[in-house]
């Protein structure tokens, strides 16, 4: 009911859910048009078998959410190190870095990075 009200007054709605087939179909069945994909399972993997796992869920899930007609963003624990292999995933339409770029900042400062990062995502979308 709250989705389709704020959506009825031109307010878009975005629900943060996991991976995971059964959240994206419970967004769907609340009228949200967005999601955003949690990443921090991903983000805080240690070993390349989990990496790789997680990161299979991940794709998974915004292949399923967009072909249900859902845009998908995604963030949660993303860093210059990870980001690239998300940020390659066609059906994410937004990243949410905004701890990570500010964090590293306080080395480079903010315009560095946020070049690098903007850098790191072109190349991921073979910009």
């Amino acid at each position: 009911e709250v989705c389709s009200e704020l959506s009825a007054n031109n307010i878009k709605t975005s629900l943060f859910i996991d991976a995971d087939q059964h959240q994206i179909d419970a967004a769907i069945e609340c009228g949200a048009p967005i999601i955003e994909i949690h990443t921090g399972h991903y983000a805080n993997a240690s070993s390349p078998e989990e990496i790789g796992f997680e990161l299979k869920k991940i794709t998974n899930a915004c292949k399923y959410a967009h072909s249900k007609g859902l845009q998908v963003n995604a963030g949660h624990g993303l860093t210059i190190e990870n980001t690239r292999a998300i940020a390659a995933i066609e059906s994410v339409v937004e990243l949410n870095i905004g701890h990570s770029i500010i964090a590293r900042s306080l080395f480079v400062g903010l315009a560095s990075a946020t070049s690098e990062m903007k850098q790191i995502i072109k190349e991921a979308r073979g910009l």
